[in-house]
């Protein structure tokens, strides 16, 4: 009982603080916005509580039987392979894309614990070969690992996972040590995929979203030009203090489109004003911070490269969400991590923070 406290004592309760903080929030505007129907909301509360106690078992978990075995980690990259491939023939088509597995009345989605899976394979695979990185072969073999995924994740169609997949290889790459010259090459033949992708890959609706986000006051009928500016509305009616919870007519009369998932942040800051917006990013921010300590205080690089692709992450798909609210980036479907509706997305991350309270466990630092 006594090495049961200790345990508990030693995880670090001001990231796990963080994150309850986020999905307090989260779940505050969920309700707000559930127009009378809190079917949502019980399930990600169901959701929470999977994932803190999910979270709270792997700190138990040693990671170091990851870095120790890698045939555990090929298994659950193979794994989630399956998982994407099977989307195909198993998963109904919601809105034009097959991402989620209905089971009964909950869905997985299999592309969230892939992104978990690709960064601990990757760290793995660096954290031995980081004195060989003048070899451009590594660079290549660990962009087959992100390829694989990515393809079976561009079929689907979702670009935003395809984007957060590159983010973090390309992070971890330079974490490593990646060759300037190699860079160099990479970013040609990244250059040369965008311009293949617009004319045989990208399909009608994204190139509409391109379209409607780079001339935004001459495709204002588009769906996408529109979603944005009524989350531009809402974020600007919700000015210094908010309109207060259940009031923000945007998100209240339907204007708003998606407010419990891509545009949850500007649900928040109409209803919850700047006040709230900033005290949800002020919350980032110390997990990021927290994040950034447990890197650094890493012995070793493997876990040393996990957190920080955990933090790429994280960062990736905050930048992007609410740069999708604020009209900056364009409407590629990223969730607000701990914040927005979605069991997979939110259970995923707390596995991600279950491995890392492992490492703070076995690290000494305060």
């Amino acid at each position: 009982m006594k090495d049961f406290f200790l345990h508990f004592k030693k995880l670090d309760w001001i990231l796990i603080t963080a994150v309850i903080l986020l999905v307090g929030i989260g779940l505050v505007s969920i309700y707000s916005s559930s127009g009378g129907d809190f079917f949502n909301f019980k399930k990600q509360i169901i959701f929470c509580g999977i994932g803190f106690i999910l979270m709270i078992l792997l700190s138990f978990f040693d990671y170091r039987i990851l870095r120790e075995n890698p045939y555990l980690i090929l298994t659950l990259y193979l794994f989630c392979l399956l998982g994407l491939a099977g989307l195909f023939f198993f998963a109904p088509e919601i809105r034009g894309v097959r991402s989620w597995y209905k089971l009964g009345l909950f869905s997985i989605g299999p592309i969230e614990f892939t992104k978990i899976a690709l960064i601990i394979l990757l760290a793995k695979y660096f954290s031995t070969r980081h004195v060989e990185m003048y070899r451009f072969r590594h660079i290549l073999l660990s962009g087959f690992y992100v390829l694989v995924p990515g393809i079976l994740i561009f079929l689907q169609p979702d670009l935003g996972s395809i984007l957060i997949l590159i983010a973090v290889w390309i992070a971890i790459l330079f974490i490593s040590g990646i060759n300037l010259r190699h860079f160099l090459i990479l970013s040609l033949i990244f250059l040369l995929i965008l311009a293949l992708s617009w004319s045989l890959l990208l399909k009608d609706y994204q190139k509409e979203r391109l379209i409607s986000f780079i001339y935004q006051s001459s495709h204002q009928s588009l769906e996408t030009g529109w979603s944005q500016n009524q989350a531009k509305i809402a974020i600007g009616s919700g000015g210094i203090w908010g309109r207060g919870l259940g009031k923000g007519s945007q998100t209240q009369y339907g204007f708003l489109p998606e407010p419990q998932t891509d545009f949850i942040f500007a649900a928040i800051a109409e209803e919850m004003g700047l006040i709230g917006a900033a005290v949800l990013i002020a919350i980032y921010g110390i997990l990021i911070i927290r994040l950034l300590k447990i890197s650094l205080s890493s012995g070793t690089n493997f876990p040393r490269l996990l957190s920080l692709g955990f933090l790429t992450l994280l960062v990736s798909q905050i930048f992007i969400n609410i740069g999708m609210n604020l009209g900056i980036l364009p409407v590629i479907g990223v969730p607000l991590p701990f914040v927005s509706y979605g069991g997979s997305s939110l259970i995923s991350l707390f596995l991600g923070l279950g491995i890392l309270q492992s490492v703070i466990k076995r690290t000494h630092w305060t």
